[in-house]
């Protein structure tokens, strides 16, 4: 009966021992584990928390004092990936003024490029990039296909990487609508999940084309590629679609072809400038990002486009930006 209690007391201490023993390995374990999500970067988050993030995104103000001249501040795109608010619009640029124009851009501070397969210097836009010395993460690459394109997107947008040869587009954009653009945009859908193309979007879309797009998508788009300049401000069209999430870029911001030497010696914009001791190009851009609006202005001179970058040391007052509002004459420059 003894022998029998003293083998009884045992069992019981090591079953105590046991329990205290899986107590403190689930503790430690916690601790352990607490300390790895600690320790994982941003860009490693969950899918779903960088989403969440994603909502609280709001495109109609971006993080101007973030910037520096030289150094354009990022937004977060709706894809979770950052974006900066100025790049080098490559349209016109051919040969090796193209990939010398690239290189100067980078040079200067761009981190961004926009091109298409219209343009016809995608190799060139490719080539500048990889010349530039600066690694090919840190700079994000922007093209678009074209509506004669959408009958067979895949093919397209094979050409684009090839011709492109960066691994990965950053943004591809269809270039306007056109028949077969929802087809195209699938195709679009499927590179993302393979992860040859990071994000996606659309251009010369308004409040119409984009509201009946993006019920027949599946991803929504990050971005709307509009005209807007001074003279064509899409008033109604712009935060609309910031409303919903997306960002909106401007091509043609100083007035486009024909147009640019009108807008440039404008009196109003002339004035502000002169107030503010910038010119006028400066003014105008300064004005789009205030409204939440990315820019592209192209340029093949380094002065130009280290001035283009150079807009945020000083900051345009509500009158200034009234005053801007006032030029809008609803006057397009390009036909879509």
């Amino acid at each position: 009966m003894k022998r029998f209690k003293i083998q009884l007391l045992t069992m019981l201490l090591g079953i105590l021992s046991l329990s205290a023993c899986a107590s403190c390995t689930t503790e430690n374990h916690e601790q352990l584990t607490e300390g790895v999500k600690e320790e994982i970067p941003n860009e490693e988050q969950p899918k779903e928390e960088i989403e969440n993030k994603d909502k609280d995104m709001d495109y109609s103000r971006f993080p101007l004092s973030d910037g520096q001249n030289g150094q354009a501040p990022t937004i977060r795109l709706n894809s979770g990936y950052n974006m900066p608010i100025i790049g080098l619009g490559t349209y016109s640029l051919t040969g090796d003024v193209c990939v010398n124009s690239v290189k100067s851009a980078i040079k200067a501070g761009f981190r961004k490029i926009d091109t298409a397969h219209m343009y016809g210097n995608e190799v060139e836009v490719g080539r500048g990039v990889r010349e530039s010395g600066v690694a090919r993460e840190e700079i994000f690459v922007a093209t678009k296909i074209y509506p004669t394109q959408y009958d067979n997107p895949e093919a397209a947008i094979e050409e684009c990487l090839r011709k492109l040869d960066l691994g990965y587009v950053d943004l591809m954009l269809l270039h306007h609508p056109g028949t077969n653009d929802v087809k195209a945009y699938k195709a679009m859908e499927k590179y993302v999940r393979e992860g040859k193309i990071r994000s996606i979007g659309v251009s010369c879309y308004y409040i119409k084309e984009i509201d009946d797009f993006i019920k027949k998508v599946d991803i929504k788009p990050v971005l709307v590629q509009n005209e807007i300049h001074p003279y064509y401000q899409d008033l109604e069209v712009v935060p609309h679609i910031q409303s919903l999430g997306i960002a909106v870029e401007a091509w043609y911001p100083l007035g486009g072809r024909g147009h640019q030497k009108e807008l440039l010696s404008d009196p109003v914009l002339t004035d502000i400038a002169r107030k503010h001791g910038k010119s006028v190009a400066q003014i105008i851009l300064r004005w789009d990002l205030q409204r939440g609006v990315v820019v592209i202005p192209g340029s093949s001179n380094p002065d130009h486009m280290k001035e283009n970058i150079s807009i945020f040391d000083f900051e345009l007052s509500a009158e200034d930006m009234e005053r801007i509002k006032a030029l809008n004459r609803n006057e397009k420059h390009d036909w879509y």
